[in-house]
């Protein structure tokens, strides 16, 4: 019976032990409904609406290729927020341009939505299900092809600035272009790109430059009307790439044409397969001499004119493109790091960090959205994140703190102690680049490093010149020492001073103090409060019962104990 009885009162006293650390913990939350503002480097990494409640964080399907010149992910969400992510051309967009969510988009959070027939953007319908594909409008159908009543232009139009590689006069070396197209019926005649610019030519003839890729029975074809001409004004080249291979409307297909300007070299290819070659030479033939475009005035690249569909990832490049990479997400991670998180007091320990999120993979036209909730995050794709933490008692001083990789949701063995974390996060794509992961929300489970509490029964006696100070320690265990507080006033214990210096005074780890040196006939307040060890190079220049050259301010100190007063007198011997 006895030993159930001091069973029981163990196990009570684990149960309030336990409580009362559960009490001191506090968490800190990342994304859900917190947002991801505390996120201050994302590389490879976009921010994703419509995949849960709040936004998620995944890799990105955007490619850092060298010699980009122009970079459209329509990923904004608003038309009127799209642009040129190289920062080389202005981008125009018309009312009657649409902003396709992340269910439309071949990659990225979003894609750009034509339509030839609308004539009014009110009372706008897209169905995309499975292999359905419609935009139904209220207003009157009209094949407009550019659209009216916006300067004569498309529904997306592209200034070239400067340094862009359409910029007028400027000489083009190699070049590619590349986007993905999701057409809705490829009617003949539909035109998803244009290009114009002017030039004068040596006669004082005016000509019109022209890109063209329009569709013809199912298939596409590039024209190039004097876009590759001779240098010296002649007469330009007329050439034609013809699209073997039909497209399926309401499929996805990759398109890339790419010119080497030390052959003439100029190819079209269609999922990674050649479809078309010509030569922008002379005989139209390799080894004669190369025609390079040189671009005229007004010059101006309109995507969508007279097109039914979605276009995504628009990119030229001022380079021959070799190899197109067709999967959805790159082969190189993804990587978030936090801004340092202030925990808010010093040493403060890290218990644990909880995550949410889930998988997005996409076959076909449909995507997938599986939540993993809690974790695991590595998947049966190979796609997985991975955490990692560390942490300091200084927002800048991160030299000695190494990353440490951390298991969602399982406590920490070993300590991660200080006043600011930082969380990073590594998000690797599928095998077959069709999946990411993605991230919902980090928690970080935390104990604040809190100050001792102060000693307790302070009495003040008074002497000639001086007062004798006692008290009972604190009941903290990771207690260093004591500070000893007085002035002339209640609650105002600075600027006063006596022997042993000013308020307040670092007896260490005594528990009494005889301060001499005060005016006889001056009442004086007394508080005394217990400090610890701030951090591991203050606890170093701790030694014995007093801290030598480590200021009051340095110190982890509690609150003050009770107040106390006493009033110095010389007494009749």
């Amino acid at each position: 019976m006895k030993k159930e009885k001091i069973i029981l009162i163990l196990y009570t006293i684990f149960l309030i032990s336990g409580s009362l650390w559960a009490i001191g913990e506090k968490t800190l939350t990342l994304g859900a409904d917190s947002g991801w503002e505390n996120v201050n480097r994302r590389e490879n990494i976009t921010e994703a609406g419509a995949v849960r409640p709040y936004p998620v964080l995944l890799l990105s399907s955007a490619r850092p290729v060298r010699g980009t010149d122009i970079s459209l992910s329509f990923d904004e969400g608003d038309t009127g927020l799209f642009n040129d992510s190289a920062g080389n051309y202005d981008v125009q967009v018309s009312p009657l341009l649409f902003a396709a969510d992340r269910q439309m988009a071949i990659a990225g959070n979003g894609a750009a939505m034509f339509s030839r027939t609308l004539s009014m953007p009110q009372s706008v319908r897209v169905d995309v299900a499975g292999d359905r594909f419609s935009i139904v409008e209220d207003a009157a159908r009209q094949d407009q092809g550019i659209t009216p009543g916006f300067g004569g232009r498309g529904p997306l139009n592209l200034i070239p600035r400067k340094a862009a590689l359409l910029s007028p006069g400027n000489l083009v070396g190699d070049f590619s272009l590349e986007f993905w197209l999701f057409p809705a019926n490829m009617e003949n005649g539909e035109q998803i790109l244009a290009w114009t610019a002017s030039k004068i030519r040596d006669d004082g003839r005016m000509i019109v430059q022209r890109i063209q890729l329009t569709a013809s029975r199912n298939r596409l074809q590039w024209t190039f009307d004097d876009f590759f001409a001779p240098l010296d004004g002649r007469q330009g080249l007329s050439i034609t790439l013809n699209g073997v291979s039909p497209l399926v409307p309401r499929t996805w297909s990759h398109h890339l044409i790419c010119f080497d300007s030390s052959t003439g070299l100029l190819e079209y290819l269609i999922n990674g397969k050649i479809e078309d070659i010509v030569y922008a030479t002379e005989t139209a033939a390799e080894g004669s001499e190369v025609q390079i475009p040189l671009i005229g005035e007004d010059s101006i690249l309109v995507l969508g004119g007279r097109f039914t569909g979605i276009l995504d990832e628009f990119r030229i490049y001022n380079r021959f493109l070799e190899n197109p990479v067709l999967d959805k997400y790159p082969v190189q991670r993804g990587r978030i790091e936090t801004k340092p998180l202030n925990l808010g007091e010093d040493n403060s320990r890290v218990l644990r960090v909880d995550v949410s999120g889930g998988r997005l993979s996409y076959g076909g036209n449909t995507v997938k959205n599986y939540y993993g909730g809690t974790g695991p995050f590595r998947f049966e794709d190979d796609s997985e994140l991975r955490f990692f933490i560390r942490a300091s008692d200084s927002p800048f001083a991160w030299t000695d703190a190494d990353w440490r990789p951390v298991n969602a949701g399982v406590n920490l063995n070993e300590a991660v102690r200080g006043r600011y974390v930082q969380m990073a996060v590594e998000f690797f794509p599928s095998g077959a680049g069709d999946a990411t992961p993605y991230l919902e929300e980090l928690r970080i489970t935390y104990m604040p490093d809190m100050p001792p509490l102060p000693p307790t029964q302070l009495t003040a006696i008074a002497r000639d010149g001086a007062v004798e100070l006692n008290w009972k320690k604190s009941v903290d265990a990771d207690v260093t020492g004591y500070l000893v507080y007085f002035g002339t006033a209640r609650s105002e214990y600075f600027g006063v001073s006596s022997r042993h210096g000013a308020s307040p005074i670092n007896v260490g780890k005594r528990t009494s103090f005889f301060i001499d040196g005060l005016e006889n006939g001056t009442l004086y307040y007394f508080a005394v409060a217990a400090y610890d060890r701030r951090n591991a190079q203050i606890g170093a220049l701790i030694t014995g019962d007093t801290p030598s050259g480590v200021s009051s301010d340095a110190l982890h100190a509690g609150e003050f104990s009770r107040e106390v007063s006493a009033r110095p007198l010389r007494t009749v011997e």
